[in-house]
């Protein structure tokens, strides 16, 4: 019991002179957060996820998501002190390893990728759709296509990644641009719809949004934002990790928040009726607005955005697998393959581990995938803040670190939050994420346990912990 409630000494794990574990630092603040917007990819979260909500929220969509982006700042709060207390490739679960034990941090290592590894393929499939302008794919093949150039593109050193994505970048938020800036100039409402909490009903009449199913939402509306912690994965090779990655998480948040709120509520103003709005087709919106020429560039901007997300999930997927590998979280023979770094210095074979099998979950039938994912996340997330907690006693006070305002009060707001968040999730996500995270328990006590000493040593590069 001591073991997962006590706090881990980190151990960094003697490497191979052949096989450097050491990532190298070669971004700032804004290479860093290009990568990490990125991650977040508005203009896809908008197009791709958004319609869900619309779908079950109508107009309460713009206030879920605004509820969803204030509960965020606590978590990049605890997002950005842990980040810059333990700056690890290995992100949620090296922070909560270090803090809360090592059973903690390897289930919130599960939860994490759940959340990385199959979200992009799910996002990959949508290309497809907005591609048709143009011309007509499968959207199964398009997303296994998108999957591969995204691990091609992972190959390469990361600061050639951050201007291929903020070139990509661009171009989405000027797509989202253009759909709040069509939205608010064909309104059809004022801003008191914001507030009305009504959405389309079976029968074509307007049903209320309850309270309850804003909170339910809320899983949701926190993935709309949860690329952010991307930017604790990147600490590695950011710069200074222990000034730049609090900037890094913060600036990312405010910005994304932005880009994905705005154009929501002017497509809520500008919804033609209820019943259009419900209906979740932006695409049709914006086309009603304008004419063919500006919806097929926005279609086209959106497909590069999905592409840009896919490069950086796989990024971000690779350095987890790189330092779990590192961390002794697998038998020998696959740590070393795992941890070995290529010409660039990216982890080339956890890269391909990430990106080929993504092109494989394409062709899977994934419909139930968000609702896993929203649990994942809120349940990675209460981790982080519980670890949160556990951050300003002994060594670790004294270590230089980010600190955030109104600790405790904020991490422990948060948890009760959350965990209320949880109840009210759907009995079929919550036993799909129970189940996982039952069989990663099952892996630990069985293999990682037995073998504390040379398994699963959770580790702080050298430069970090000077």
């Amino acid at each position: 019991m001591t073991d997962t409630l006590s706090t881990v000494e980190t151990v960094v794990a003697p490497a191979p002179d052949s096989s450097p574990r050491t990532l190298k630092r070669s971004i700032g603040v804004v290479g860093g957060t290009l990568l990490t917007l990125s991650c977040v990819t508005p203009a896809s979260t908008l197009f791709v996820v958004v319609p869900d909500l619309f779908g079950s929220l109508g107009t309460a969509t713009a206030v879920t998501i605004a509820i969803g982006s204030l509960l965020c700042i606590a978590v990049a709060f605890c997002y950005s002190e842990l980040g810059t207390l333990i700056p690890s490739a290995g992100g949620e679960y090296a922070m909560v390893s270090t803090l809360a034990g090592r059973l903690a941090g390897w289930l919130v290592f599960v939860l994490s990728l759940l959340v990385v590894v199959i979200v992009p393929p799910v996002i990959a499939m949508g290309t497809a759709d907005y591609l048709a302008p143009v011309v007509h794919l499968d959207p199964a093949m398009t997303g296994a296509g998108v999957m591969l150039l995204a691990t091609l593109a992972g190959l390469l050193d990361l600061r050639a990644n951050a201007w291929i994505t903020g070139i990509f970048l661009v171009l989405e938020v000027v797509a989202a641009g253009l759909v709040a800036i069509l939205g608010f100039a064909h309104s059809e409402r004022g801003t008191g719809s914001l507030v009305s909490m009504q959405v389309a009903g079976s029968g074509g009449h307007a049903d209320t949004v309850t309270a309850a199913m804003v909170v339910s939402g809320l899983a949701i509306a926190l993935f709309i934002t949860q690329g952010f912690s991307t930017a604790v994965y990147l600490s590695e090779e950011l710069e200074n990790p222990r000034r730049n990655v609090a900037r890094t998480v913060l600036a990312t948040l405010a910005i994304s928040t932005v880009v994905i709120l705005v154009p929501v509520v002017a497509i809520t103003m500008g919804a033609p009726d209820l019943q259009a709005l419900t209906s979740g087709d932006i695409s049709s919106m914006v086309a009603a607005w304008s004419n063919s020429a500006v919806g097929t560039f926005i279609s086209l901007c959106v497909a590069l955005a999905i592409i840009n997300a896919g490069i950086v999930m796989v990024i971000q997927n690779s350095r987890v697998l790189f330092a779990s590998a590192r961390d002794k979280a697998w038998p020998e023979p696959v740590n070393n393959a795992l941890s070995r770094l290529g010409r660039f210095g990216s982890p080339w074979v956890a890269t391909l581990v990430v990106g080929v099998p993504g092109a494989l979950l394409c062709f899977v039938n994934l419909d139930t995938l968000y609702g896993v994912t929203g649990v994942s996340v809120t349940g990675m997330y209460l981790l982080v803040a519980i670890a949160t907690l556990l951050a300003r006693r002994g060594s670790h006070a004294r270590t230089p670190a980010w600190r955030m305002p109104l600790w405790p009060a904020t991490p422990i707001l948060l948890i009760a939050v959350l965990t209320y968040i949880l109840s009210l999730q759907e009995v079929s996500y919550l036993l799909w994420t129970g189940g996982i995270t039952a069989v990663a328990t099952l892996y630990w006590l069985l293999y990682l346990r037995p073998r504390r000493t040379t398994r699963w040593l959770v580790s702080i590069p050298e430069d970090a912990q000077a």
